[in-house]
This record gives structure tokens, C-alpha cells and sequence, in this order.
């Protein structure tokens, strides 16, 4: 019997190797909503980043035409749930969708619920105003005034600290979507909004007689990612192989000048 052990004890450590190894294959592997499709959860009301093309019905954008290349390399065909911003993240983590991407800002509170892919780019807050309102120059020009956010972004939380950090007096009216933040202004109904810059540049070179922008130090750059669920590694991994790709072989810069120019 004495000589049985060993043999027992050997047969049970290869056996135990073997299905921490095929627990290590599964954790790696990567989970998918639909196979054969990358399904993404983006607000498609924030042009140019994602919006609906009003000839078409399709939807287009700088996001989208981004993860339409990463769906492709990867093997995958894209699919894009349109989905209210303030619930995208309870959707991907109740995996309605594979990632999120639609803008989304990296943030330290997000972070806590999902993984990011590694920066695909740089904005930064602004404010926007009405084209004939010469008043406002500065964050401090905005004390007394109302201000248009979209709730829960970037520019929600900016807004927020120039009451809470710098004693700024101002009014926050919170709206569902960007483009009801934008309508607040030209109608009057706000001073001012608080959006990031390619979205209020745009806004104010399609409409210059309507719109200003107006920027300040006072909002620090921040860096848009690709959220995953913290249970999918593996596919958090290969968006980033895949991004890096992208912006190695001049893909990501053609994309980018197709939108935003040179």
C-alpha cells in the first residue's frame, strides 16, 4: 500500500493541472453576447462621434465607424444597440452588449464598475454659448447664470465642481441627450452649456450665428475608452491589440481626419 500513495498522489496533481489549465483556457476566452458578432451599447445622439444619418437611417460616426474596424479584424461582424446614457453601463453589465463605446470618458467611479480599453482619444471640456452672448469669456462669467448638461457626463460632473470647488452660483438643468442641451441654449432657456470641444466645435461651425465656444483652463483633457465587463479579460485584451494595430498602420488616423480633419 505504502508504494500505491505516491502513484495516487502523482495521479491527482496531473489531474488537478489539467483542470486548472482548462479553467485558465475558459477564463481566456472570449465571451461574446452573439457569436460571431461585437455588440456595442452606444448613445447614437452625439454626433460626430455616433448619431443617425438623416437621409440613410444608418447609423455613422467617428465610434462607429472605429469599432466597425476592431469588429472587423477581430473576425466579427458589429452590432450597435442604441442605448439611453444613463443606462449604458447597468446594460453591459447586465450584458446586453459586449462593450460600450460611444464617447465615454475614463473616469476613477466608472472604473470601479468596468474595465477600459487603453485611450482612443483626447477631448476636453467646453462652454457653449449663444453666438451674440459676449458676457461670457471664462468659467467665473458663468456665476448667476443656467447652464445645459447632459446628465451623468463629463460635462455633468464639470458643472457640478464649479459649484462645489470653485463657489460658482449657477443653475444646472440636466437633459437626457446633448442635442436637448444644445436646443436649451438656442432657445434661451440656458446660458450656457458645458459639452466636450469636438462636439461643440462642430455645433458652432455648422451653426456659427447660433453658437460660440468658449474655453477655459479650468477643465483638464480627458481621454475617451472602451468600456468591457470586468469579467471578460480576454476580450478587453484582444480591443486592445486590435486598437494598437490600428493606430500603428495609420487606420485610426484616416478615420479620425474623416471626421475631424487634419
Amino acid at each position: 500500500m505504502k508504494k500505491i500513495v505516491p502513484v495516487v498522489v502523482i495521479l491527482a496533481a496531473v489531474l488537478f493541472l489539467g483542470c486548472a489549465q482548462q479553467a485558465t483556457k475558459e477564463e481566456q476566452k472570449i465571451k461574446l453576447v452573439e457569436e460571431g458578432y461585437l455588440t456595442v451599447g452606444s448613445d447614437i445622439a452625439y454626433p460626430p462621434f455616433e448619431y443617425t444619418d438623416e437621409k440613410t437611417g444608418e447609423y455613422t460616426g467617428f465610434d462607429i465607424d472605429l469599432m466597425t474596424e476592431i469588429a472587423n479584424r477581430m473576425g466579427l461582424k458589429v452590432k450597435f444597440v442604441n442605448t439611453a446614457w444613463d443606462g449604458i453601463i447597468p446594460g453591459l453589465l447586465a450584458h446586453k452588449y459586449d462593450v460600450i463605446c460611444s464617447a465615454m470618458t475614463i473616469t476613477e467611479e466608472r472604473a470601479k464598475q468596468v474595465d477600459f480599453s487603453d485611450p482612443y482619444f483626447e477631448a476636453k471640456q467646453v462652454i457653449l454659448t449663444r453666438a451674440d452672448n459676449t458676457e461670457i469669456q471664462d468659467v467665473d462669467d458663468l456665476n448667476g447664470r443656467v447652464v445645459a448638461v447632459q446628465q451623468g457626463t463629463t460635462g455633468d460632473f464639470a458643472a457640478q465642481r464649479l459649484v462645489d470647488e470653485k463657489g460658482i452660483q449657477l443653475e444646472i438643468k440636466r437633459f437626457e441627450g446633448t442635442p436637448e442641451a444644445l436646443m436649451a441654449v438656442q432657445k434661451g432657456d440656458a446660458d450656457a452649456a458645458i459639452i466636450d470641444n469636438f462636439v461643440a466645435y462642430i455645433a458652432a461651425k455648422e451653426n456659427p450665428d447660433i453658437y460660440r465656444v468658449v474655453e477655459s483652463d479650468e477643465f483638464a483633457p480627458e481621454y475617451y475608452g472602451i468600456a468591457v465587463n470586468k469579467d471578460n479579460p480576454a476580450l478587453l485584451e484582444k480591443i486592445n491589440e486590435v486598437l494598437k494595430e490600428i493606430k500603428e498602420d495609420g487606420t485610426y488616423d484616416k478615420i479620425y481626419n474623416k471626421w475631424f480633419g487634419e
